[in-house]
């Protein structure tokens, strides 16, 4: 499931999704809030240029909103549903849980995104 070659390796590591070899971040740890979104130019391993077209991770926007969603809506249905809290305490839990993974959600948008358009490919890992 998380091999070498699948989407969901590259989306939850943040590799590049051609060859899966580096990151594609300049800072691997997303909690560092200045860099959250600071990106490497291309793949020095496959030449993979990150940014496919002029404002491109635009769409990945769509992307964020229906991952925030999801969360909101798991997290209402956890506090509210298993937990039995009031409607006020469901409110504060679907307002933290987005909080503290907002930087988290920002990377896996722009994962998520451009792993829709590049696929790996395994030539790419092939020794020359």
């Amino acid at each position: 499931m998380f091999k070498k070659g699948s989407k969901l390796n590259s989306i939850l590591k943040g590799t590049c999704p051609k060859c899966q070899n580096e990151s594609m971040y300049e800072d691997k740890n997303p909690l560092h809030l200045t860099k959250v979104l600071k990106m490497n130019e291309s793949c020095s391993h496959c030449g993979l240029k990150y940014q496919i077209e002029p404002s491109f991770f635009y769409g990945a926007m769509y992307v964020s909103y229906g991952l925030n969603v999801a969360l909101g809506i798991a997290a209402f249905i956890i506090s509210y549903v298993f937990l039995n809290s009031s409607i006020e305490a469901s409110f504060i839990a679907i307002v933290v849980t987005l909080v503290v993974l907002f930087p988290f959600v920002l990377r896996w948008s722009r994962n998520i995104y451009i792993n829709m358009f590049v696929s790996y490919d395994p030539i790419t890992n092939i020794k020359k």
